[in-house]
């Protein structure tokens, strides 16, 4: 399970406020951006090696099975 820590640095990417009303537009981060963020949450101390590691498997199917 990601800590909540590593969920907050995650959401740096997902999402995007357009304008200065309240329009509000998601934007999904690249694979390769997810990898850095949870490098990043890693090294940070959000989440252990084995976290690391079972997220970026998670990452890498999903981007193998488009």
């Amino acid at each position: 399970m990601i800590s909540l820590a590593a969920m907050t640095l995650f959401s740096g990417c997902l999402g995007l406020s357009v304008g200065g009303g309240t329009t509000t537009r998601q934007q999904t981060a690249t694979v390769g951006q997810q990898l850095v963020d949870l490098q990043r949450a890693k090294e940070a101390g959000a989440i252990n090696d084995a976290e690391f590691q079972a997220q970026k498997a998670k990452l890498l199917a999903q981007d193998s099975a488009k």
